[in-house]
């Protein structure tokens, strides 16, 4: 029996983590759900998996949780605060932590779970992006190990001989496959006035709010990018982006033979969910059988830098190295709050993007938690500052 604690329960990788789980109640037990303020929905998961904890970051959204799960009888103990979610991510009892809260607010968390020895099932790329070096000395110094949920980073380490690392002899490059997001074919001039709700209809993926404007703009795919030199060892020059707009395959390695290995899939979370959960072993996921009859065909093109400028800066910070990749995610974090808030137009996000990594891109990385988070707080002050100068 696996005991896990899932952080982001409440978004769309924590009810799929959720799903695939339930289907093999034998091999899964849920220790703890974390969540930032959705009580609601975190009642109902709790209700119907009794986890041992259930933690909101929130104090008021705790106490409303309390209340509910109270009168319904649950022997659930409810916790609250950003500490009582490291906690539960790096308890005794747990074998196994769903890291998907997104953005910066996951990352203490993940890093609890690393120096606890947790098997990390890492979708908060925030992790890696921001403080690779400092999660992954964690993870040496506990002893945990990580697998990738992003289905791309999945992809890769599906298709890379076992231990997970590119950076050995015989692997030429890593391509991850990008969707090209809902504006795939719009011009720049329609780009510029896209609204909210446009950026967050991916035209194949069901996610936040957030990462679906990351995959509107390719900020998403530029993070991936970031991360995957992390977990797989690789300079930016031997990591490439291909636009596969049926999001089929979910990315491939090429090998210094010649040969191509990728990986196959429905567009839906729960594979590689379903992978990590259960790696080395397979288990069902729920997930439908792939129809490559039906699907009839598998396109590829060049992203075009020029439309989507947020992936040009990944590679710019990716290269920068230091602290450039914290920075670049911190003004990206507040440029897609501004933009879904309605306070800059759609090109702002780029726009800003670049001004902080301009301004501060050349800090260097942080030693250590404390430094790691100092420099985000730093650039999202100076994000802040620069919102008014960018597209209304």
């Amino acid at each position: 029996m696996i005991h896990l604690t899932i952080l982001g329960a409440t978004g769309s990788i924590g009810r799929s983590t959720l799903d695939v789980a339930g289907r093999h109640p034998d091999r899964y037990r849920v220790f703890a759900l974390g969540a930032q303020r959705q009580h609601e929905l975190l009642a109902e998961q709790c209700l119907r998996f009794a986890p041992r904890y259930a933690v909101l970051a929130d104090e008021a959204a705790a106490a409303r949780l309390r209340e509910r799960l109270a009168a319904a009888g649950s022997g659930t103990e409810v916790l609250a605060g950003p500490r009582a979610l490291i906690e539960v991510a790096a308890a005794a009892e747990v074998d196994a932590v769903m890291a998907a809260i997104v953005g910066a607010a996951g990352l203490e968390a993940a890093i609890a779970a690393a120096r606890a020895g947790k098997r990390i099932l890492l979708a908060n790329k925030e992790s890696l992006v921001m403080a690779g070096q400092v999660f992954l000395s964690a993870c040496a110094a506990g002893g945990a190990s990580v697998l990738p949920i992003d289905s791309e980073h999945n992809a890769v380490f599906q298709c890379l001989p076992p231990g997970g690392r590119a950076d050995g002899p015989g692997i030429r490059r890593i391509l991850l496959t990008a969707s090209g997001g809902p504006f795939r074919r719009a011009s720049a001039a329609e780009m510029a006035q896209a609204t909210p709700e446009q950026a967050c209809a991916h035209p194949n993926w069901s996610m936040g709010r957030k990462i679906s404007v990351d995959s509107a703009t390719m900020m998403n795919k530029g993070l991936e990018l970031i991360e995957a030199h992390f977990l797989f060892g690789l300079p930016g020059s031997r990591l490439d982006v291909v636009v596969h707009p049926q999001s089929i395959v979910h990315s491939l390695v090429e090998y210094a033979d010649g040969s191509m290995l990728a990986q196959l899939g429905n567009p839906d979370m729960r594979t590689p969910i379903a992978h990590a959960l259960a790696y080395p072993e397979r288990i069902e996921s729920g997930v439908s059988p792939l129809d490559l009859a039906r699907i009839g065909r598998l396109d590829f093109e060049e992203p075009d830098m020029e439309r989507f400028p947020c992936l040009r800066l990944a590679h710019q910070a990716l290269d920068a190295g230091g602290g450039a990749p914290c920075v670049l995610n911190a003004a990206n974090e507040v440029a897609v709050e501004a933009f879904l808030a309605r306070r800059i137009g759609f090109a702002g996000i780029a726009q800003l993007n670049a001004r902080v990594l301009d301004k501060l891109g050349d800090r260097p990385a942080g030693a250590d938690v404390e430094s790691v988070l100092a420099l985000d707080r730093d650039s999202r002050r100076a994000a802040g500052a620069l919102l008014e100068r960018v597209a209304a």
